[in-house]
């Protein structure tokens, strides 16, 4: 255990402990959602440090985590809003994604994910990654829980439909 120093305060281990816990967890649901490493990486740091600095209300939150990939989403948003371009997901892209081994996402999850709009995204990331109920999630999205429960249950039929094994019919003799 270290010492605390003078400019250390006990909020700063608290918001140290929180970090080490929940960056893994928070790092996967963006990557989930945006599809870029390097930019759920931005976008993540630029949230975590955004908690930091409002940690006295975030700690208050009723899901933090989830403050935090709302933060990171509404921070890629407002990034993509400022260039005005989109970065399109396509197979070459693939490729250069990197996730180190404790925030690995599986291939055919991420590809079935990015065919998902980008609503049910966000409902599968906040639902499913970090197991958030369905009365955080439509306070965190701001929407109501009745339209968290329509897009998650139209983006696990997609993803059925996308990850399923197509079963191979044998003749009927």
């Amino acid at each position: 255990m270290r010492s605390r120093g003078v400019d250390e305060k006990p909020e700063d281990e608290d918001f140290a402990a929180f970090y080490e816990q929940a960056r893994a967890d928070c790092l996967r649901a963006v990557y989930a959602a945006v599809g870029d490493w390097s930019v759920a990486e931005d976008a993540t740091a630029e949230a975590f440090a955004r908690a930091y600095a409002s940690w006295g209300k975030v700690r208050g939150h009723p899901a933090p985590r989830a403050w935090v990939v709302r933060t990171a989403l509404n921070t890629h948003v407002s990034w993509w809003r400022r260039h005005r371009r989109e970065v399109a997901w396509d197979a070459s892209h693939d490729g250069e994604d990197r996730s180190p081994q404790d925030v690995q996402v599986d291939r055919s999850v991420m590809q079935a994910l990015k065919t998902l709009p980008g609503r049910q995204r966000e409902v599968v990331v906040l639902r499913i990654f970090l197991d958030l109920d369905t009365k955080t999630t439509a306070r965190v999205l701001g929407v109501s829980p009745g339209t968290v429960m329509t897009h998650l249950s139209r983006a696990l039929a997609a993803l059925r439909a996308a990850l399923a094994p197509t079963a191979q019919q044998e003749p009927v003799k």
